[in-house]
């Protein structure tokens, strides 16, 4: 038997169980999934109530099939099936599947579970995964969770399926911090909000005194950094922080002399790398977090900003106006053999590696309008997935499969517009609104939660 423990925001831990007996072994057939760079019919499967006997059981079976059901249909390679055209009944299904009603109603793949509250008041939430037309199991395993943490067991769920039929990583598991904004064009209000990634448990992180800009996730820790406008004399000075999501406390990443923006962790958690820009000229600095030392990467009298570390931690990607526009250069950690990638017309911004290591994504203006785009790491390969008036600020999720972003429309003639967040699949297709309860723009994705 293997364990693993899951730390969730509030320090309650999960113990998750892998049965292993002969009926949960996982099988080595059943419908996968294969992602192009084109359009994918979304699977067909069914996603079942899971079965309780207890009034609070039924409630939170139904509650987790739903989030299950949202998470896959979401991701745009599944297409959950109306559960008004089941035919087996959930107490039946428990006791084993009817695979001939489940092919009657198209289902290639059935997700069936059950809920059972222990003698210490947790909650033990199994799931299996089943291959209608080879008529086998392709994955199961069970959780031990207090009541209240069910949300998240769905998407640890979610994963799980997703990883199965996919082969890829899920992000599910994950949550998306994002600057909330209201009011019109002169007076705008920004607060630092945090979500889980299909919007549920929100929160505000900051009260909207102060100007709250860049926040960034940590890839090791639950912490973010991110830039605050404080008031010191009359006069808003740019500061940069840390704030850990667990403990609620923040710090002062540094007292620098210039304007600091854009921090951004390294793979390590350890360093963060920002700009600086001192005496009119802006550079690429690294911080090591513990002993709060810098080094400076980049000197050129051009504008340097926006690094984003590769996930080997062994290159970074910034934007320069070196060449006489912002575009896109690689260099070594060391700031060494800086390299131009891209080479198309218009402007590069706020470039960004996947998690993976084979794409990085960016914001490009050109002629009046703004795309998003990927493109390899050496500039080839570059294609954009989304062209509109106002289109920022690209954020990955943790599988390097779905980009998050925000879109803003013109103003009007009081001065009010709308910011809002959306995600895209990487291969251009699935867009969609991710509702927030104020305008919101620069998202940035978490890792799976530990």
């Amino acid at each position: 038997m293997r364990i693993w423990r899951f730390r969730s925001p509030a320090a309650v831990f999960i113990a998750l169980f892998l049965l292993v007996t002969p009926s949960w072994a996982q099988s080595e057939g059943g419908p996968v999934i294969v992602v192009d760079e084109g359009f994918v019919d979304p699977l067909p499967l069914a996603v079942t109530e899971f079965f309780g006997e207890l009034d609070e059981e039924i409630q939170t079976g139904r509650d987790i099939a739903g989030v299950i059901s949202a998470n896959l249909e979401r991701s745009g390679l599944f297409r959950p099936i109306d559960p008004a055209a089941f035919i087996q009944s959930v107490p039946s299904l428990h006791n084993s599947p009817r695979f001939g009603d489940w092919r009657l109603i198209n289902a290639e793949a059935l997700i069936s579970g059950a809920i059972q509250v222990q003698g210490d008041g947790r909650l033990r939430v199994e799931f299996r995964l089943w291959d209608v037309f080879g008529e086998s199991q392709m994955t199961g395993l069970a959780y031990f969770t207090t009541p209240g943490n069910w949300r998240r067991v769905a998407h640890i769920i979610s994963d799980a399926i997703y990883k199965r039929l996919t082969g890829d990583d899920g992000y599910f598991d994950t949550r998306i911090v994002y600057i909330a904004e209201s009011g019109n064009q002169t007076r705008r209000r920004k607060q630092l909000a945090i979500m889980d990634q299909d919007g549920a448990n929100h929160r505000f992180l900051t009260n909207g005194d102060e100007i709250v800009l860049t926040p960034r996730f940590s890839p090791t820790t639950q912490e973010i950094t991110y830039m605050v406008f404080k008031k010191i004399n009359g006069r808003d000075v740019p500061r940069v922080y840390l704030y850990n999501l667990n403990t609620g406390q923040q710090q002062v990443l540094g007292q620098f002399p210039g304007m600091t923006f854009a921090p951004r962790f390294a793979p390590s958690g350890n360093e963060v790398v920002l700009s600086l820009a001192q005496d009119g000229n802006t550079e690429i600095y690294l911080l090591d977090l513990p002993t709060r030392t810098e080094r400076r990467l980049t000197n050129h009298p051009a504008i340097d900003t926006s690094p984003s570390f590769a996930p080997d931690g062994a290159r970074l990607v910034f934007n320069s106006d070196r060449s006489g526009r912002p575009q896109l250069y690689v260099m070594a950690r060391d700031g060494r053999n800086v390299k131009r990638i891209s080479r198309g017309l218009g402007s590069y911004y706020t470039p960004v590696w996947s998690p993976r290591g084979d794409w990085i994504a960016f914001t490009r203006q050109y002629k009046g309008e703004f795309y998003i785009g990927v493109m390899r790491s050496d500039g080839t390969g570059e294609r954009m997935i989304v062209r509109d008036y106002n289109v920022e600020a690209p954020t990955w999720a943790p599988n390097g499969r779905v980009i998050s972003f925000f879109r803003s429309t013109p103003a009007d003639a009081s001065g009010k517009f709308q910011r809002k967040l959306y995600t895209i699949d990487v291969t251009g297709y699935n867009e969609r609104e991710l509702v927030t309860p104020l305008d919101g723009a620069d998202p940035a994705w978490s890792p799976l939660i530990p």
